[in-house]
């Protein structure tokens, strides 16, 4: 056994050096007094510079957790403990003293730390009241016996005042240590000066808004009035030039209240006094001043400072041990009267918070309480359980066992509770609830309800690694067996890498093609330079994507046609009803397709008011020839490459629509039908319309160059089929490509035997009535043909008949009832619909929030309902009578406008886009006819300017008309006529309205009425010659539809007329006509020419002279 092993001084160098931060390695005698040189801190200056310095300046340079210790002349120096501030002089005869103490120093020392020495201008200076030891001379002159120890300084128990700092986040528990970071200039360079004056105490409170980020109390409601007296064991400059801030490392010691805030001073702080900067200062016998130097040499030989601002229970009575040498001073036993020193007074005069706090103890308890028991133990259990799950939280735990000098936790309850609070990550309020809970019991269980929280995040954190990591494993495991698996076959011979996989599977499909020698050339190419790519080229899925529409282009590959006009005529006749010279027209064309054997080169163009059939009539005709079909509509397209494709450069390119038409068909002679042609739009990014024309021009289609594809493609074998609802709005040069067949609309008789072959059948079904008995009358047909329905198309007349089914269908079910008839809910659902629909009114989630995957699975099946069937029982007949409580009262209630026409009233008739309608032109006179009359022509009804061109020919001809064949008759030379055509909100324009202008001024001249069922039509010259005009079947239809028994149009469309189906002229009698004479003839047959010059007379005859002066005084009057 060691001679003195157990001696106190060498327990005490044991410890320390076991407990010391940092291990260094055992250095020569030389360097161990070079380093003890290089870390003695300099002694405490007894006069303070001012606070106002540069940052850089100001801010501790360094830190050291271990003091130098002094050295002994027969004994190893012994290591502060924990970094001890202030070194006393001790004994010599260190070997009596009492084991005891020693020990119980020790066990203090742990839980408290010291403040770390700062380098402040070149020169150290403790935080918490640190002396150093030694003079200027680095004390290598020690007088003979002089012995230096170290001990801890006391945390003071009472500080008069403190500067507070506010805190944000989460409080500080005693014990725990915290960086926080300073922001505010003032704040630093307080925090400077308190280091500087050894006063390195603050006080922490927490901030109620988490946002904030103030350094700065202005108001005591900020913060919350528990906080915690904290001790400043480090400051570290921090942020950059233009963002200067200081990280300050904080030790909090004890709870405090805040009692009193001292508001800053807002006006700029005052440079410190010396006199109220120094400590009390023993032994020393002249203070320095504060303009002199710092020390010097002399100076520091006196000896050292110790600094303490504690106030003792005796303040008269104050021990400090001298730092003079030992045989120049000793104690002075006799108490000093010195005045009451307040360390932050000169904070007063600075622009930061100070505060008057009041400790806080804790509550008596007793420790071996079984609620006290139970509480610690089921902390240090869910402690456990979160460190089983979190590794970092597993290190403070067994940082803090480590740190506690107890040997059992439970001895520590308090300590526990604010562990628990400090190292959980809950809410800043429940945190805050700890930290000012006095009651033990209570700041366990708040404690424990944070660490509960806290464990249920961990284990919800550690759920979510694991399924990531797992998911990752099992990718990583099955890409790794892929990739053997690959290995495996190729090295077989079995497989192939992908991109040869691919490159043979284009190969075998390109075979199969019979592509022209122009594309396999290209295909070539594009195929080598594939097989030399890189999947991870990006380049790589352009051409994979390019070789994969170029072999998926039916190269060579055409349907059998069906050319037998036998079968097309069947199919035509199954589909449409009527429309004989539309089917004559392509079975005309079938025809030629049979003899030529091909149809090729021929676009065909349906042209007729909507509803009439175009866009069925071409996938009728798609059926009958055995072609593929495929539709698009051009309708509002604005962008060019929608016809011809986008470059292959952009990204998401595709060919044009035609060879899309293509990919699908699968066929390169199919039927493309191309809706809505009239209404192509024109944007910036180019004109449709003129793409159009390489696609439709059977010269210049057979070599189509879509910019996707760059390589011509023949479509003269596809069949193009065009529909519009008129040919004004397509452009010249497309409408001359291609072949016009007019569809006029239909007539009451071709609209009633559609309704009940096709419409009504088709309805019934749709509304769930096909084997109930409900019978659509076909007075009720024909009362919604004349009373409802009066376009020339049957779209609309569609829409009424399954209006009139869907009442129906209500109207059953309403009378047979729900609760528990035959229409009864429960006998619609299946049993896999009532679990669902049980499982949706269980789920209480908003209908615009989409459920999870599990919900929407039990709220979803297959089949959730099934058909019901309707009683045999139930009849419904719909007929004219009843017709208008399923569909509502008519809309026209009469067959044309007027049933007696006044004079000056004549019945036109006009084309539209929806078919022809009958337009009545009115003219009256404004005034009244005198002799002194002045004559005018006004116009309105919305017209056009080619109309108002026809109102004033019709205006010029009936004039020189009536001058010519009726000369007595002065109407037209005194009338002021206003001429109308009804409808205002419709725009009319075109010129087929001339015979019908002249008709009703003449009829205004003559003062006859015209026949009711006379319509007519044709353009008018000034001569009177009538002119050919359009839409001679649209305009029949629409006189027929008003109930015409005449029409009169011109000769030139006799042609016309005699092409028209008998059913379209039943009952309609055509009158051509050349000149207007003719047309005067067929409307006033009776007219004799002596009547007509006596008329007006009497109202035109001149009034004596007395009546004519008194006449030109009132118009002179009314001029005035």
């Amino acid at each position: 056994m060691v001679l003195g092993a157990q001696l106190p001084w060498r327990t005490a160098l044991q410890q320390s050096s076991r407990r010391s931060y940092t291990t260094t390695p055992h250095a020569c005698r030389t360097c161990q007094a070079q380093l003890r040189a290089a870390q003695r801190p300099a002694p405490l200056q007894t006069s303070f510079r001012p606070a106002y310095r540069p940052l850089q300046a100001t801010l501790p340079l360094s830190r050291d957790f271990s003091t130098s210790p002094a050295r002994r002349k027969e004994k190893p120096p012994v290591p502060g403990e924990d970094g001890a501030e202030v070194k006393e002089e001790v004994k010599e005869d260190v070997t009596d003293k009492p084991r005891e103490e020693v020990d119980s120093a020790e066990a203090k020392s742990r839980s408290e730390p010291t403040p770390i020495p700062s380098l402040i201008d070149g020169k150290g200076a403790g935080a918490g009241g640190e002396s150093g030891s030694g003079g200027g001379d680095g004390g290598g002159k020690r007088r003979k016996g002089q012995e230096r120890g170290l001990a801890k300084i006391q945390v003071p128990d009472v500080y008069p005042q403190v500067m507070a700092i506010p805190i944000a986040q989460r409080p500080l528990f005693p014990g725990f240590y915290k960086a926080i970071t300073i922001r505010d200039p003032n704040v630093i360079a307080a925090v400077q000066e308190l280091l500087k004056r050894g006063q390195s105490y603050v006080g922490a409170f927490l901030l109620k808004d988490q946002e904030s980020s103030q350094d700065v109390i202005n108001d005591p409601s900020e913060v919350y009035d528990v906080g915690t007296f904290c001790q400043i064991t480090g400051a570290f400059p921090a942020g950059h030039d233009g963002d200067r801030a200081l990280q300050a490392v904080l030790y909090p010691h004890r709870r405090i209240r805040l009692s009193e805030l001292i508001p800053p001073h807002r006006g700029p702080p005052a440079a410190p006094e010396a006199q109220a900067a120094q400590a009390t200062i023993e032994a020393v016998p002249a203070a320095a001043e504060p303009e002199k130097e710092p020390e010097t040499k002399a100076e520091t030989k006196k000896g050292d400072v110790v600094a303490s601002f504690e106030e003792q229970k005796e303040p008269q009575k104050e021990v400090a041990p001298s730092t003079q040498d030992a045989n120049e001073k000793a104690i002075d036993p006799e108490p000093k009267s010195e005045p009451k020193y307040d360390p932050t007074a000169f904070l007063r005069t600075w622009p930061v918070s100070l505060v008057k706090v009041e400790n806080l103890a804790d509550e008596p308890f007793d420790k071996k309480a079984p609620t006290i028991r139970a509480l610690i133990s089921e902390i240090v259990n869910t402690c456990k359980e979160i460190g089983a799950v979190n590794h970092l939280f597993r290190d403070h735990v067994s940082a803090f066992a480590m740190s506690q000098s107890a040997a059992n936790i439970a001895d520590e309850p308090a300590k526990l509770a604010d562990f628990a609070a400090a190292v959980s990550g809950g809410e800043m309020e429940e945190a805050q609830g700890v930290l000012a809970s006095l009651n033990i019991e209570q700041r366990l269980s708040k404690a424990l309800e944070v660490i509960k929280k806290e464990h249920m995040n961990a284990q919800l954190s550690s759920k979510i690694s694991k399924d990531v990591e797992s998911k990752i494993q099992k990718r990583q495991r099955e890409y790794w067996l892929m990739e053997q698996m690959k290995g495996i076959r190729r090295e077989l011979g079995l497989e192939s890498d992908g991109k040869d996989k691919l490159v043979e599977r284009f190969k075998e499909k390109a075979n199969k093609l019979a592509m022209p020698e122009q594309v396999k050339k290209v295909f070539d190419e594009e195929i080598n330079k594939l097989a030399h790519l890189e999947p991870a080229a990006s380049e790589f899925n352009v051409t994979r994507n390019y070789l994969d529409w170029l072999t998926q282009i039916p190269w060579g590959q055409r349907s059998a046609e069906n050319f037998g006009i036998k079968n097309a005529r069947t199919v035509l006749d199954e589909d449409h009803y009527g429309l004989k010279d539309v089917k004559d027209r392509i079975l005309e064309f079938i025809a030629v397709g049979k003899l030529r054997g091909t149809v090729e080169g021929k676009i065909l163009c349906m042209v007729g008011p909507p509803g009439v059939g175009k866009t069925s009539i071409g996938k009728s005709i798609a059926r009958a020839l055995n072609r593929q079909y495929y539709r698009f509509s051009v309708g509002g397209l604005t962008d060019v490459a929608e016809i011809k494709g986008h470059r292959r450069t952009y990204v998401g390119a595709l060919p044009g629509r035609i060879i899309q038409a293509l990919k699908k068909c699968q066929t390169e002679n199919p039927l493309v039908l191309i809706d809505e042609v009239d209404k192509i739009g024109r944007g910036h990014q180019g004109d449709p319309s003129s793409a159009l024309l390489e696609l439709l021009d059977p010269e210049q289609n057979s070599s189509f160059l879509d910019h996707y594809m760059d390589v011509p493609v023949d479509l003269s074998k596809v069949l193009f089929v065009c529909t519009a609802n008129m040919t004004d709005t397509i452009p010249r040069p497309l409408l001359d490509r291609m072949e016009m067949i007019e569809l006029s609309g239909y007539v009451s008789d071709e609209k009633m035997a559609i309704a009940d072959k096709y419409l009504a059948p088709q309805a019934k079904e749709m509304s769930g009535l096909k084997d109930v008995d409900v019978n659509l009358d076909e007075s009720a047909i024909m009362e919604l043909i004349n009373k409802y329905c009066r376009e020339s198309g049957v779209r609309n007349l569609k829409k009424q008949i399954e209006k009139v089914y869907r009442k129906s269908a209500l109207k059953i079910i309403q009378d047979l009832g729900e609760e528990d008839g035959p229409m009864a809910e429960a006998k619609a659902l299946t049993e896999e619909g009532k679990e669902a629909q049980k499982a949706s009114e269980n789920d209480t989630t908003e209908p615009q929030i989409t459920p999870e995957q599990s919900q929407i699975e039990k709220e979803t099946t297959e089949q959730p309902r099934v058909g019901l069937s309707v009683p045999d029982t139930v009849h419904v007949n719909i007929n004219k009578d009843n017709l208008k409580d399923y569909v509502g009262p008519p809309v026209f209630t009469s067959d044309r406008l007027y049933d007696a026409t006044p004079p000056g009233v004549a019945m036109g008739l006009a084309w539209t886009q929806m078919g022809g309608a009958a337009l009545y032109v009115e003219s009256i006179l404004e005034n009244a006819l005198t002799y002194s009359s002045r004559p005018g022509l006004e116009r309105t009804g919305n017209l056009k300017a080619v109309m108002k061109e026809s109102t004033l020919i019709a205006y010029s001809f009936a004039k020189g008309l009536m001058a010519t064949h009726f000369p007595g008759n002065k109407f037209f030379e005194k009338a002021r006529i206003h001429l109308h055509c009804p409808e205002g909100a419709v725009q009319k324009d075109g010129p087929s309205a001339g015979i019908t202008m002249a008709t009703s001024l003449m009829s205004l001249a003559l003062d006859k009425k015209l026949d009711p069922t006379i319509a007519m039509t044709g353009e008018l010259t000034v001569t009177g010659k009538v002119l050919r005009i359009g839409g001679l079947r649209e305009k029949t239809v629409a006189a027929r539809r008003a109930g015409a028994k005449m029409v009169i149009f011109p000769r030139d469309n006799w042609g016309d007329w005699s092409e028209l189906p008998e059913n379209i002229k039943q009952g309609i009698e055509g009158k051509p006509v050349d000149w207007y004479k003719d047309v005067f003839d067929l409307v006033f047959p009776d007219v004799e020419e002596a009547e007509v010059n006596r008329l007006w007379r009497k109202e035109l005859a001149k009034p004596p002279k007395e009546e004519r002066e008194k006449d030109e005084e009132m118009e002179m009057e009314l001029l005035n």
